[in-house]
């Protein structure tokens, strides 16, 4: 899949790494860090012109489950020693990437449907409440009982200015 923003490496008997886009030696760690950004890197040995990009590769995906002291499940690895190459390398080539990708791309999915639910939810308990308050059926019921109460034409008013209210029908009366 190499395109614009792939990266040539040359790699040294010394076992250093050149970037040949920004002429200067880079780490494996420096190497996780390209990849991670997106770019697609590609692994020359200086001398003999041999793509060495899976070696490289894996040298970094064993320095990162150094790290956490994990890459595959015990038994896992023990199923990679004892069939070998022959069955998963056919499984590697023909089935792991596609499900890795399909993976990747319905958790993205799953992300984006989520937070659109939560943004949904928000707007919805505004609205809701909004609603609730003003289209209650129990308003023309409570107003008989209740005129100036919580569900008469005065419930989203503050206390203070019914009381102002009242006080000012009863002096004016």
């Amino acid at each position: 899949m190499p395109d614009k923003d792939s990266i040539l490496l040359k790699k040294y008997s010394n076992r250093r790494l050149y970037d040949t886009e920004k002429s200067a030696y880079v780490t494996l760690s420096d190497v996780a860090g390209m990849i991670r950004d997106g770019r697609w890197v590609s692994v020359v040995d200086a001398d003999s012109g041999e793509d060495v990009t899976a070696f490289t590769l894996t040298q970094i995906i064993m320095e990162e489950a150094k790290k956490k002291n994990a890459l595959l499940p015990v038994p896992v690895l023990h199923l990679v020693i004892r069939y070998g190459e022959n069955l998963l390398a056919d499984f590697f080539d023909k089935h792991l990437e596609k499900m890795i990708a399909s993976y990747v791309s319905y958790k993205t999915m799953a992300d984006e449907q989520f937070n659109r639910w939560l943004e949904m939810g928000t707007g919805l308990t505004d609205t809701a409440r909004k609603s609730m308050a003003e289209n209650s059926p129990f308003h023309s019921f409570f107003r008989q009982f209740f005129p100036g109460g919580p569900a008469g034409g005065d419930a989203g008013k503050n206390p203070d200015d019914r009381k102002a209210k009242k006080h000012s029908q009863e002096s004016g009366s």
